[in-house]
């Protein structure tokens, strides 16, 4: 039998993958056209829920969590994939006939089952983190960049306000268990939350 990842490589592979797979919308024009008016980079964003999902399944096997915390990252694992499968056909329809319909399932129905999917598999991996030792620089530095990605992703077309209480939440979990790796979640969240409530409160412009 192989032998299974170790929870820390599992984890930091979820938030690298997270990290980058979740900002293909940066890649330039798509990476060109593909077939019957795609892009390339719709076919690349059919790997993603693989990519993001598989690790972070080796994080839950490596921790060894209870039922109730596999149910957790079940549903989260479900919402995740259905809002990404609804988020991309949408957007990929979008790229070549833009409309209303395209809109509403693409940066409103697909965003937020999507990363509702996100906030719970987030909320999973969190309660694995209770009782583990604090992480390097290098931990913290993925965090960042989780936290900055949620922050972006709901900037790009998310809901705000939901994604601010996520983060505030998150942030406040990490306070709870800064002595622990769940300081994670602060040194990742907090950033993104400031700038998230900077953005609602009119601070600064979206």
């Amino acid at each position: 039998m192989p032998r299974p990842i170790p929870y820390s490589q599992a984890l930091s592979a979820t938030a690298l993958a997270y990290g980058v797979l979740h900002h293909l919308g940066l890649l330039p024009d798509g990476l060109g056209g593909g077939p019957d008016g795609t892009r390339w980079a719709d076919w690349l964003d059919l790997a993603v829920p693989w990519l993001v999902l598989a690790p972070a399944a080796a994080t839950m096997a490596a921790a060894r969590p209870g039922a109730g915390t596999w149910t957790l990252f079940g549903a989260g694992a479900l919402a995740y994939a259905s809002g990404h499968g609804i988020h991309l056909a949408a957007n990929s329809v979008a790229n070549a006939a833009p409309g209303e319909t395209a809109h509403l399932w693409d940066e409103v129905v697909g965003h937020a089952v999507w990363y509702a999917g996100v906030a719970l598999v987030l909320a999973a991996l969190a309660l694995t983190m209770r009782g583990r030792p604090r992480p390097g620089p290098v931990g913290h530095l993925l965090a960042v960049g989780v936290g900055l990605t949620w922050a972006t992703n709901a900037l790009g077309g998310g809901p705000l306000l939901p994604a601010l209480v996520v983060a505030l939440a998150a942030s406040g979990w990490g306070w709870t268990r800064r002595r622990e790796l769940g300081v994670v979640l602060l040194t990742g969240f907090l950033p993104g939350a400031l700038l998230l409530a900077m953005i609602v409160s009119g601070v600064v412009a979206r």
